[in-house]
Parts: structure tokens; C-alpha cells; sequence
């Protein structure tokens, strides 16, 4: 049975488990006697364990049962929850996580067996119990009783034709051992196919498995009862093979003997009701069934090897899951898709219709359906977003982790304060946006927040806080992060900027408080004295600073020295499609996204003024300035002269500025196309799209103009 079909599956399920371990042993640890939260977490363990057991993962698979094991003890009674618990807990967490990141990569658990995690468990577990040697002694005698039972080696009664016989010999020569093994499963056992198909496996990296009875198709489909049996080549000892089989989890036993065909053919022989003809139907019965296992054995397990090693290699290759391409859907949310998709079929057959019409009935007909078109299609759009959308859930819920262990490294006091984890952004962009986030509550514990002693000494809490806040607005999606630390001593960043020679004395002095904070975003910028591992304050920054403008997105920085700082992130709600404002520009056509325009005015040439050479206009009280798109862009201006400037004014954050376009289109919905890595523009453009009539136009991005 190959199972890498299941693995993006799997991946999906583990982070929802892994996410779940996170959340409630961050709990636990508040609070130590909460049951919900310890049979919750016992949930989530036994069933990673399950999982991992399936799908061949035996490393994950030992270390989630141990893990489980431990909170037995807890669930009993035995033991109570203490703090070199969680720690161990913790440990585990970002083992099992470490396999999932290996598993991500090359479908592959790695080689990192964690075995001084394993050992703090099982020592944990041992003093609990006060029983360090029972499970041992209890294991012999449950062995002796099946042994005693009616569970024998039922590989006796494997049919070998004489055909199959010849097999045998050139194994004999090639010094091979033949084992009959009859495999019991447990009876509480639920995945049957899966049990068998890990112990199928463990045997094929050891030897080769000849036949097996039932068929191989029949175990797959689960057409067996709890045990079935096989014939097996191989060069390893009868102990090794035994305890191959019996490390699957849920298999009750394994009885292994020397198969050896000459006996097994005269006990056939000299059984009382066999005979010739009933020998012959015997194997042909299962090959009628299954070809693929029970055909000739000479040419057989060649081919089922071969197709057993192809099935091995192909997580690492073609089945390699891709991170993050999966989106759980609502099943109303398809229903509402595809009544949409049937709506937009209609509408097509009516335009068909009509262009095999008369002309005057397809005339009068024609805009009515272009208006039935639009409206399916814009509803078909919005629910397609629907669809893409995801809470930003999905990246914020490691954080409060990630804070907790900063409290210990740091030995500060900080807590995390989050709201709007509700909110819901494209897949494309939840992607992205993690790392950004990470980096600036970071810097916000490391450097942002002051040291215990001194919050205390200002006459602040000894808790620093921490706030992640995201919410809509509009057509997009504010994400806050702040704090109460000592906030930016912009004089700090100004003497470090012309210290460096980011700017010169002169241009500091005619610099605003926000225009200094900015150079917080330029590339190597930082006031950090001391770089630490955890972060430094402005390194790093141009980094979030380009990843949150590659989604269309802007950053600014707000903040009050000795009260704190807050870095306010702004993202559109979608990257496939949006609303935009079509413009000329001489005999070019460009959009200018609409989340990003304020107000368009009509500038006559009289208002504009200058200030230290740049064109700026007065608009009800506020400064703007002035950028002319065509010197910009290098495009060839029109022959027609305006009496007055059609004046577009674009928003990022506080700050406004004016683009100066020939002429006005119109509002259109436009969708997004990369450009590709063969052209190398400009941040100032941030992809193109394609117009009705076929035309190209280059989508500006507004924000790097601002």
C-alpha cells in the first residue's frame, strides 16, 4: 500500500496537532491541574503518534508515544505537573515540529532520533509509576500465554507450485535464508491494510517477500482477518527479521521458521485429502484475483520489488508536498461557486444564441446579457476570494510560544496581548507575512521593552507588554505591533545616520522625526550597540520593509520615547485581483490601484508652487507634493496642452503626494500578472494586465512614490 499519497494529508493534520500541543501546554503551564487541558493534549499526542505510525514515521511516531505515556500518568493521578515537565513538553514540541520541517523537505523523517528528550520522558514517566521494570516482566508472560495459544505458523499452508520451486533453489545458492512468518495482529488493531502494509515495508528493506496469503491486493483492501502470512528471502537472522515485525506498533506477534519447500511439499503430499488437481487450484484461485501477487515467482518478486523501491523514492521526489499550496473550503462556499459557474454557462449559451439570431433581436439582447455577464462574474470573483481567504490566525497562534520562550532567554517579564486573529487575508499573502511578523515582535522583546529592574525604576509594571492587533479597513488589512518600552530616541538614529554618512548634518537638520525613523528601513541600519542573536533594533527592517512592499503592501513606524513604539503594516485583502484607476500617460495606458488613491482634483497651473525646487500644491490646508508621471517613466508627453492638471492624489499612512496623468479612463477591475524574471524594472512597477482589446498596461505601484 503506498501512502504517499496521503502525505500532504498528513502535513495538514500534524500542523493542526502540533498548533493544538502548542496552545494547550502553553495553558498547562498557567495552569497545572486543569484536566481539560491534559486529556486535550493526550488527544492531540496519541493521535499524532497514530499518524506517524501509518504513515512509516517510526522516530515520530516513538517520541508522541512517550510523550503520551507520560500524560497517562498525569491522567491517572500518579503524577502532577511540574515545570521541568513543560520545559521537557516544549523540548518535544520543537522535535516533532523539526521532523515535520525534514518531512516537509524530502517526505522523510531524518535520522535525529532525540533520544535525551526520550530519556527525560521515560525517566519521568518511571518515577511516576515507581514500576521501572514492570513493563518488561509483564511483557513475558503475556508472550508465553499467545505462544501457548492456538497462534501458530500458519505459513505452512502456503501453496508452492513447481514452478515457483526453482525460485527457491537460486535463493539457496545465493546463500539466502527462507522464512515462513505468520504475522498476528492485535484485536483492538482498527487499521488493519495500514499494519500490514508498515510491516510489508519493514521486511522490504531487509529482503524480499515472495508470496503472501492472503494476496497483496486482499490485505490492501482489508479482505483478512487479524493475521496473515508470507514467504520470505533474505540474507538477515531469524531474530532481526522478528523484531523488524513486531517494532510496528499493534502487532500482536510474529511467528518465524525455516521454510523449507521439500518438507512443505511432502506434507502436502501426504495429506489425506489433497491431491494433484486440488494442489493446481489452489494457487490458481489467488492469481485469478490478484495477478500482481501470486503469478509466476520467478519473474514476480523482481517486479514487486522494483515497484516497492519506485514507491519509496517518490515522496522524496515527485510527491515532495509544497508548503502551504492547501486551503480548507466550507462546502456552502463551493455549493455558492458552483451555482455561480452554472449561472456564467447560462449567460454564455444566451450570447451564443443571439450571434446565430437576427441581427435586430441580437441587438436589443446583446447588452442585457453583457449586464447579466458582468454580474455573474463579479460575484463569481468575490466568491473565489472567499474561497483564497484565511484567518490570520493560522500565522499569529505561534507567537505567544515564541514570547514565552523570550521571557526565559531574555529574563525579562513580557506577555503578549493579541485581537483580530479573526481576520482573514489571501493564502498568498498569510504565506509571507509570518516571517515580518516574527522579526518585529522580536525586536519589540529584545530591544523595544526595557529590563525588569528598569521598568520598575521608571515607575512602570515589571510586565512589559506586547500588542499584536490586526484589523480591516477598506480593501485592506492593518496588522499593529507595539509596545510600552522605551520607545526610539530619533537624536540616537540621527547622529548614527551621519556618523555612517546616511545623510549629511545639513540634510539631518531639515529632516523630520519621521523622516529620521525611516532610515530604520534602510538596508544595514541599526542604533543596536549590541547585536544578539534575538534580534537588533533596524537590522533586519529593510528586509520586512521589501517582503511587505513585494505584497503590495507599506510599512511605517510610530513612536514616543520612554512610552513605546508601534509598527503599523498595511496589506491589500488579495493579490489576484483588484479595483484600479485607468490612466493615460501620452499614448500609454497605465492602473493605478485603488486602495491606494485619496482624491482626484483638477490642479490649475497657477496653484502650483515651489518649495526648495519641487512642485507642490495646496489642497484644503495640506502640502502636497507634485510628481509628474512622464519624466518619471520616460514616456513621450501628448501634443495636446491643458489649461490644467488632472492631479491624482495618492495615501500611504500620513503621508500624501500628487501624481500628475494626462488623462482619466476609468474605474476597472483588473487582474494581476507578473511580469517575470526576464524584465528587470523598477519597485515602481509592481506587474502588468491585460485590457479588453488585448493591450498590455503596467500596473504602478503608488506606494514607493509616496
Amino acid at each position: 500500500m503506498d501512502v504517499s499519497q496521503y502525505l500532504e494529508i498528513f502535513i495538514d493534520e500534524t500542523k493542526e496537532h502540533l498548533q493544538t500541543l502548542s496552545d494547550q501546554i502553553m495553558i498547562l503551564e498557567q495552569e497545572p491541574e486543569n484536566m481539560d487541558v491534559i486529556n486535550e493534549i493526550f488527544r492531540a499526542a496519541h493521535s499524532l503518534k497514530g499518524m506517524a505510525g501509518t504513515m512509516g514515521f517510526k522516530r515520530m511516531q516513538r517520541l508522541t508515544h512517550d510523550m503520551e505515556n507520560v500524560f497517562q500518568e498525569v491522567r491517572s493521578g500518579n503524577m502532577t505537573v511540574q515545570p521541568e515537565l513543560v520545559d521537557v513538553l516544549f523540548r518535544g514540541l520543537d522535535a516533532l515540529e523539526a521532523y515535520l520541517a525534514e518531512i516537509l523537505e524530502t517526505a522523510n523523517e531524518g535520522t535525529e532520533d532525540n533520544d535525551d528528550i526520550i530519556n527525560t520522558l521515560n525517566s519521568i514517566a518511571q518515577k511516576a509509576s515507581g514500576k521501572e521494570e514492570a513493563p518488561k516482566e509483564e511483557a513475558k508472560p503475556a508472550e508465553a500465554a499467545s505462544a501457548s495459544g492456538e497462534e501458530g505458523p500458519k505459513y505452512d499452508s502456503i501453496p508452492i507450485s513447481d514452478f515457483e520451486k526453482s525460485t527457491f533453489e537460486k535463493a539457496k545458492n545465493d546463500n539466502q535464508n527462507i522464512f515462513g512468518i505468520t504475522v498476528y495482529l492485535q484485536e483492538t488493531c482498527i487499521l488493519k491494510a495500514a499494519r500490514a502494509f508498515l510491516v510489508f515495508k519493514a521486511l522490504e528493506e531487509l529482503g524480499e517477500v515472495i508470496k503472501a496469503v492472503p494476496s497483496v491486493q486482499d490485505i490492501e483492501d482489508e479482505k483478512f482477518e487479524m493475521d496473515f502470512s508470507l514467504i520470505y528471502f533474505t540474507k538477515e537472522d531469524l531474530e532481526t527479521i522478528k523484531n523488524a515485525i513486531e517494532s510496528v506498533s499493534e502487532i500482536k506477534k510474529a511467528v518465524i521458521g525455516v521454510f523449507d519447500v521439500q518438507e512443505h511439499s511432502a506434507a502436502v503430499a501426504a495429506a489425506p485429502e489433497s491431491s494433484p488437481a486440488k494442489e493446481e487450484e489452489k494457487p490458481a484461485e489467488p492469481e485469478n484475483k490478484q495477478p500482481a501477487a501470486n503469478t509466476a515467482v520467478a519473474k514476480q518478486p523482481a517486479a514487486q520489488k522494483k515497484e516497492t523501491a519506485a514507491a519509496k523514492k517518490a515522496p522524496a521526489k515527485s510527491a515532495k508536498p509544497t508548503v502551504g499550496r492547501t486551503v480548507r473550503v466550507d462546502i456552502e462556499k463551493l455549493d455558492v461557486l458552483m451555482n455561480l459557474v452554472s449561472e456564467l454557462i447560462i449567460a454564455k449559451n444566451g450570447l451564443v444564441s443571439m450571434s446565430s439570431g437576427d441581427d435586430s433581436e441580437a441587438n436589443s439582447g446583446f447588452n442585457e446579457q453583457i449586464e447579466y455577464l458582468e454580474s455573474v462574474t463579479t460575484n463569481l470573483h468575490e466568491s473565489v476570494m472567499k474561497v483564497r481567504m484565511v484567518p490570520i490566525e493560522s500565522v499569529v497562534n505561534r507567537f505567544p510560544r515564541m514570547i514565552r520562550d523570550l521571557c526565559k532567554k531574555l529574563n525579562k517579564k513580557m506577555e503578549l496581548h493579541m485581537s483580530g486573529e479573526e481576520t482573514e487575508l489571501d493564502r498568498t499573502v498569510i504565506d509571507e507575512i509570518g516571517d515580518p511578523l516574527q522579526h518585529l515582535l522580536r525586536n519589540s522583546a529584545d530591544h523595544g521593552l526595557e529590563s525588569n529592574e528598569e521598568r520598575l525604576a521608571l515607575g512602570k509594571d515589571e510586565i512589559g507588554h506586547i500588542y499584536l492587533d490586526a484589523y480591516q479597513d477598506g480593501n485592506n488589512v492593518t496588522i499593529e505591533v507595539r509596545d510600552d518600552g522605551a520607545g526610539i530616541d530619533v537624536e540616537k538614529v540621527k547622529n548614527k545616520a551621519i556618523d555612517k554618512g546616511t545623510i549629511t548634518a545639513e540634510q539631518a537638520e531639515a529632516m523630520s522625526n519621521k523622516e529620521i525613523i525611516d532610515l530604520l528601513f534602510r538596508p544595514s541600519f541599526s542604533t543596536a550597540e549590541k547585536i544578539t542573536d534575538v534580534s537588533g533594533r533596524g537590522v533586519g527592517l529593510d528586509v520586512v520593509k521589501t517582503k511587505i512592499e513585494g505584497l503590495g503592501g507599506s510599512i511605517e513606524c510610530k513612536t514616543e520615547l520612554g512610552e513605546g513604539s508601534s509598527f503599523i503594516i498595511r496589506l491589500p485583502l488579495t493579490l489576484a485581483i483588484i479595483q484600479a484607476l485607468m490612466v493615460e500617460l501620452g499614448s500609454e495606458k497605465y492602473a493605478i490601484p485603488l486602495g491606494s488613491i485619496q482624491t482626484i482634483e483638477d490642479v490649475p497651473f497657477s496653484d502650483i508652487k515651489h518649495v526648495q525646487t519641487k512642485e507642490v500644491i495646496n489642497l484644503r490646508g495640506s502640502v502636497i507634493p507634485l510628481v509628474r508621471l512622464d519624466k518619471i517613466l520616460d514616456v513621450e508627453p501628448g501634443e495636446f496642452k491643458p489649461e490644467s492638471l488632472t492631479v491624482v492624489i495618492v495615501k500611504k499612512g500620513d503621508r500624501q503626494t500628487g501624481l500628475i496623468v494626462d488623462n482619466l479612463i476609468g474605474q476597472q477591475e483588473i487582474v494581476i500578472k507578473p511580469i517575470g524574471d526576464y524584465i528587470h524594472c523598477s519597485k515602481l512597477i509592481s506587474g502588468a494586465t491585460i485590457l479588453g482589446n488585448g493591450e498590455i498596461a503596467l500596473i504602478l505601484e503608488a506606494n514607493t512614490l509616496v
